[in-house]
């Protein structure tokens, strides 16, 4: 196949921008215009550019179904590409996210990256002539000349860097930008524009009705410190108060998922009303989101999804675009307004407990993993020994809450005084009053019952230890399926928990991530370790059951956290469904005796 490298060069002013609007709202724009795109193909010397008045010939004339294309930021030029001249590559590397893959938290701009791959040469650094053509729709010769050397300097930079990173870059993870990048520009879920439009106006009259039946001014409302003095005014309340993080003086307490403020609430029900304004008042989130998604919607009413490829240390994805599809609330109705094209479904998959399997297969815990094997219901199973009598799901569902706090929150050295916040602030469910000896006696049940957990944060403590002793890595060393470099942890796939900077500081490690100082210890990087684990087990699901339905005309169409969203004909669906499950559920070739297990369904929209 043809390999190209690619970059367009488009009209931007002080409102016409990418800083301020979405890539779906700026291209879509009737002001947006192409000045031009430089081109390089694997074997010239150096880029190309076609002007305004070239461009759109050129880029037809490219034969698209046998030409793969590098990019920085591929989802950018990728998406004029597809939805502004209608033609579509057979393939999407993006060197902005191997950058991200290579240096987590580091940033991944361009002029960034080429100066950390090529330190000692001055010559490899992107220019910033592109600010002399803000605002000026038609360039003269002089500015146009001036774009066109900044826009080939980009493209050579960006083939330089991509051929420096690609061979060693995993072919796993090369296929994972491809479809991240895909499910953007070639999108295939729908929006139900008349749903989505029918919730977003309830929910700004529900916002109207609520802040006018509290009776008191939004700006009251708005402010902490007006609410403030409202309260103690008017009811005769004293609003709770915290430290704040950023000055250590004691500032109100008043967010909705403040502790003080919970119990405030729960403590005066007489005053629900003025409650609910408050909140309404100070998040117009599900108002907002709705209208982000009909703004993101595409005249063909598909949804570009904004994945953002190894946002995280651990390779996990985040959201982009201004849409976070990485937190779309189950059951929700932005979730139930994502429909299937006719003729198809949306098939949603979901692994079960991945992070506790995983970590109880790096602890060697042998009962627990073989309870996850036959697969019993493991909260209960511990709520059991906390309670000291049979719990089961259905007649115990606030004991058996404790345990899957306990499963989920201790394995990363949760102690005694977090686990009874975490209870009583409702995080993670129902809030619950646990004494301090209760809430010790817990902890002490986990950790004795599962010796092996505690033991493997040492390990880990080790590991990210051996990270500085030059003596161990180099060359690496093999320590069970992680590989030791300097300052990372190798992980079985080919990728790395890099930890730049890492220095140690008594009993804990301090490194650098996105510019600021990160602390961890061993429990952390247990964390760490699990997540970058329990990453790959999914995402090399998701790339199997890719390649399946590929041959069906489906696709995987996003993935949030441990679910993975498709869209496939509706043809023989349970057939589809239960092959999707069996993908999922491969155990990779590094962890044979991984138990997994994953459960799913289908519906016209993405309503699991």
């Amino acid at each position: 196949m043809t390999l190209l490298s690619i970059d367009f060069e488009t009209y931007f002013d002080t409102k016409l921008s990418l800083t301020k609007m979405t890539t779906m709202e700026y291209v879509r724009h009737p002001d947006f215009k192409v000045w031009g795109v430089g081109i390089r193909h694997v074997g010239d010397n150096t880029a190309t550019w076609y002007g305004e008045d070239e461009a759109e010939d050129y880029i037809h004339s490219i034969p698209w179904e046998d030409t793969k294309i590098i990019a920085h930021n591929a989802m950018f030029d990728a998406y004029i590409l597809t939805q502004y001249y209608g033609v579509t590559p057979a393939y999407y590397y993006d060197t902005a996210a191997m950058a991200r893959g290579v240096w987590p938290g580091q940033s991944a701009r361009l002029a960034d990256v080429a100066q950390r791959v090529f330190p000692d040469d001055t010559s490899m650094r992107k220019g910033d002539e592109l600010i002399n053509a803000k605002g000026i729709v038609d360039l003269p010769p002089d500015i146009e000349e001036q774009i066109a050397g900044y826009c080939i300097q980009d493209v050579d930079l960006t083939h330089a860097i991509f051929e420096e990173l690609w061979h060693d870059y995993p072919e796993e993870e090369l296929e994972l930008i491809n479809l991240t990048t895909r499910m953007f520009v070639e999108p295939k879920l729908l929006v139900d524009r008349e749903r989505l439009t029918t919730y977003r106006d309830q929910q700004i009259t529900n916002a109207e009705q609520l802040i006018k039946a509290s009776g008191i001014d939004k700006k009251v409302l708005s402010s902490n410190q007006q609410f403030t003095e409202y309260l103690k005014n008017e009811h005769n309340i004293n609003a709770p108060t915290k430290k704040s993080p950023s000055t250590g003086e004691q500032i109100p307490a008043l967010g909705k998922n403040d502790a003080g403020y919970k119990q405030l609430c729960n403590k005066h029900p007489e005053l629900q009303h003025i409650w609910d304004a408050r909140v309404v008042v100070k998040s117009r989130i599900a108002e907002t989101r709705a209208q982000r998604f009909l703004d993101a919607c595409n005249e063909d009413r598909t949804l570009s999804v904004p994945l953002r490829y190894y946002a995280a240390h651990t390779g996990r994805f985040g959201g982009t675009e201004k849409i976070n599809m990485q937190n779309l609330p189950r059951g929700s109705e932005i979730r139930k307004s994502l429909i299937a094209p006719a003729g198809n479904l949306v098939y949603v998959a979901d692994l079960s407990n991945i992070e506790a399997r995983m970590l109880a297969w790096l602890a060697d815990e042998q009962d627990l993993l073989q309870a996850f094997a036959r697969n019993d219901d493991v909260y209960s199973q511990f709520a059991s020994q906390v309670y000291g009598r049979p719990i089961n799901k259905n007649d115990d569902p606030t004991e058996r809450f404790v345990g899957k706090t306990a499963i989920l929150g201790l394995g990363y050295g949760m102690g005694a005084a977090k686990f009874q916040a975490t209870l009583k602030s409702g995080a993670m469910g129902p809030p619950m009053e646990f004494t301090t000896e209760e809430a010790h006696d817990v902890v002490s049940t986990y950790r004795t019952t599962y010796p092996g957990i505690p033991e493997f944060w040492s390990r880990a403590t080790s590991m990210l230890m051996w990270t500085l002793d030059k003596q161990i890595y180099n060359p690496p060393f093999q320590y069970r399926v992680f590989s030791i470099h300097e300052n990372a942890i190798g992980l079985p796939n080919g990728m790395r928990l890099a930890y730049q900077d890492l220095q140690i500081l008594g009993s804990q490690y301090k490194y650098s991530f996105r510019g600021k100082p990160e602390f961890t210890w061993g429990g952390k990087i247990t964390e760490n370790i699990v997540q970058a684990l329990s990453r790959i087990v999914i995402t090399d699901g998701l790339l199997r059951i890719h390649a399946y339905l590929q041959d069906l005309g489906g696709a995987v169409v996003l993935t949030v956290h441990d679910e993975i969203v498709c869209i496939a004909p509706e043809t023989d669906a349970t057939t589809v469904m239960d092959k999707i499950i069996e993908l999922m559920c491969i155990p990779p070739s590094w962890a044979p005796d991984l138990p997994l297990a994953a459960e799913g369904g289908f519906d016209k929209a993405y309503s699991k």
